[in-house]
């Protein structure tokens, strides 16, 4: 009997374990995703206690390993004891845009999508959209259902695990102070758990986008976000990465700088329905392919402008950096002088300008001149919406063509509100935007293409202000193409050529390449009118022709940390430009023929005698087997000659 009890036991229990089994496996079905040409993948997996992670692989090798997923709402969970209620169908989306500043003028990318909807205990509903291309994959939250009452996000548990064996270059993000956050900093070579060393002031956490080479280095991965808007704030990683887990940090509270901002907890908060921003996972094979990489874009919401004829990119002349301490009309107008000649479209009138036109009329005369007038302005004028309004208006019909605004410095929900109605009430008035002290764009300048550049980036400022800078600005050089830029247009004021409080140690070619090496809808030039006149004929040419966007751009050597170069072309412009990040000769050799097609000659601008100072210009026939030796810290141009 006893027998027959424990046989008539086992038959019930084994049946219930098989079907527990098939209960795991289903939850688990359906939960990956694949790109168009099957080499990117996002898989979500459930462990036992409902929790939720993913993975990401390319070729089946892991890019990102088992990491965790999940939201704590004040009275939500979505943690643990998660289940599915839905799988949405595959579709096939298209993103086919242009962009106003960019490398490459059109980006066309197809992507996978699919949205999976979960369940926690309480019976709360939360969805994951899921997206694969062929330059990475990306995922965001999203609640669908209507709610009146605010949800305040006490918590993201996402964590992006990296392996250990990995490489990257990330940037400490600075506790909130006078001037930070701003994304200003080193960006420091490191391995997945090293604490923040080396940073340029006290930090809460590692900024986005992070930049790491992973699969045993074979490849490239940038973790980035898009289409942050108002419901959400600018997010960065945790500083503690132990066991290469990055987790999602929120912007802090003190991060208020002198904006009329609450004195509050910075949680994240909104009614329903919500949708969080995008977490996208760059992936390349080769460094190149993170820096030419239009992802962050391709998820952000298309132009809201509907006529943007009145955009356009260009360069602008600018006192400040060569002459901080004079804000008279004659120096501001002394500057307009420079870009009428060279054939600007801009000039910038940074802090003073006001009381300068009062006097001297400034933008009347750079305008009677033909250039057209840039003013800057303090981040707090433009807070309040109504006031916004009307400053617009009045600077429009003065005749200013944009705007920089500066001191940001923070990256609460309320700020990231504020940029979304900065960029839209300034097109309205037909004026571009600049902003300084200021987070990391998101994929904005598609939405609001007159979002031409920003600055947040360690640029010839800091030979004011960083004693380190000098030493440490050529490898910084050729780290940011493949971090800062590609979150958006990068406003470096590049070609620092005037000696500083902290002596510049690279080339005079490097400073110049830098123009060429960033993009940003509207280059700011760095130093002085005497400067300029110094300049050999081809280089005020140069100047005179090179383009604030491009058409088309090509990696031809990507080594973040150590070189870059690149082909770019726009109309019937094509150049060549490289850097050397480290303070050795650098041998290149490029096949000049396959970028100069069309072409019979090329003239390259190098180091003169004095390498700080001086510039060589050559010209030769185009060859197949073009050798070079990059000077310590410098750079050189190529202009190919019809």
């Amino acid at each position: 009997m006893k027998k027959m009890l424990i046989h008539r036991s086992l038959s019930l229990l084994i049946p219930a374990m098989f079907f527990v089994q098939l209960t795991t496996k289903a939850q688990n079905d359906g939960l990956s995703l694949k790109s168009k040409d099957n080499l990117n993948k996002i898989e979500l997996s459930f462990a036992k206690d409902g929790s939720l992670s993913y993975e990401v692989t390319r070729r089946d090798k892991k890019i990102l390993l088992n990491s965790p997923l999940g939201l704590t709402f004040t009275n939500n969970d979505f943690t643990s004891g998660l289940s599915v209620v839905k799988v949405s169908p595959v579709e096939e989306k298209v993103e086919k845009y242009e962009l106003k500043v960019a490398n490459n003028k059109i980006a066309n990318h197809v992507f996978k999508s699919k949205s999976i909807t979960f369940k926690n205990g309480q019976g709360a509903l939360m969805t994951i959209d899921l997206i694969a291309g062929e330059e990475g994959v990306a995922f965001r939250y999203r609640f669908a259902e209507k709610e009146n009452q605010t949800r305040v996000l006490k918590n993201e548990s996402t964590g992006f695990h990296i392996d250990q064996n990995a490489k990257g270059w990330l940037q400490p993000y600075n506790k909130a102070g006078d001037y930070t956050p701003g994304y200003e900093d080193f960006y420091i070579n490191v391995k997945p758990g090293d604490p923040i060393n080396g940073a340029r002031g006290e930090s809460v956490g590692w900024c986005m986008p992070a930049l790491f080479n992973v699969n045993d280095a074979k490849s490239w991965v940038l973790i980035a976000e898009s289409a942050t808007d108002g419901s959400f704030p600018g997010c960065h990683l945790q500083p503690d990465s132990k066991g290469g887990i990055y987790n999602i940090a929120f912007a802090k509270k003190d991060e208020k700088f002198t904006l009329p901002l609450p004195d509050k907890e910075a949680y994240p908060e909104s009614n329903l329905p919500w949708t969080m921003p995008w977490r996208v996972i760059m992936i390349g094979d080769k460094a190149g392919d993170i820096l030419l990489s239009t992802m962050i874009t391709d998820l952000a919401p298309a132009s809201k402008i509907e006529d943007t004829s009145w955009i356009v990119s260009g360069k602008a002349a600018w006192s400040w950096w060569s002459h901080p301490e004079d804000f008279t009309p004659e120096m501001y107008n002394k500057f307009t002088d420079v870009s009428a000649s060279f054939g600007f479209r801009y000039t910038l009138f940074d802090a003073g300008w006001e009381k300068a036109n009062k006097e001297g009329k400034i933008i009347d005369y750079a305008l009677a001149k033909g250039v057209q007038p840039l003013v800057w302005g303090y981040s707090a004028e433009y807070f309040d919406a109504d006031k916004r309004k009307k400053r617009f208006k009045e600077l429009a019909d003065m005749g200013v063509k944009g705007v920089k605004i500066d001191f940001w410095c923070s990256d609460r929900q309320e700020v990231m509100g504020t940029l979304q109605s900065v960029f839209e009430d300034a097109a309205k008035q037909h004026l571009l935007v600049n902003l300084h002290g200021t987070t990391v764009p998101r994929g904005w300048h598609r939405t609001w293409p007159n979002f031409v550049t920003a600055e947040a980036i360690l640029g010839t400022e800091s030979y004011f202000y960083e004693p380190r800078f000098p030493e440490m600005a050529a490898e910084q050089n050729t780290v940011l193409p493949f971090t800062r830029n590609v979150a958006g247009p990068s406003d470096y004021t590049p070609f620092a050529l005037t000696f500083r409080k902290y002596t510049r140690l690279n080339t005079g070619t490097h400073e110049l390449a830098m123009a060429m090496i960033y993009t940003s809808g509207i280059i700011h030039f760095a130093d002085s009118e005497e400067v300029f006149n110094s300049l050999p004929n081809e280089l005020k040419n140069l100047l005179k022709e090179m383009p604030a966007t491009w058409d088309k751009t090509e990696c031809i050597i990507a080594e973040p940390g150590k070189a870059v170069v690149l082909s770019r072309k726009k109309d019937n412009l094509s150049y060549i430009v490289g850097i050397n990040g480290t303070n050795k000769v650098n041998p290149v050799s490029i096949d000049l023929k396959k970028y100069g097609k069309g072409y019979s000659k090329f003239r390259i601008i190098s180091e003169g005698k004095d390498p700080l100072m001086d510039f060589k210009v050559e010209t030769h026939p185009i060859t197949s087997k073009w050798q070079y030796n990059l000077a310590p810290k410098g750079g050189f141009i190529i202009e190919f000659i019809k």
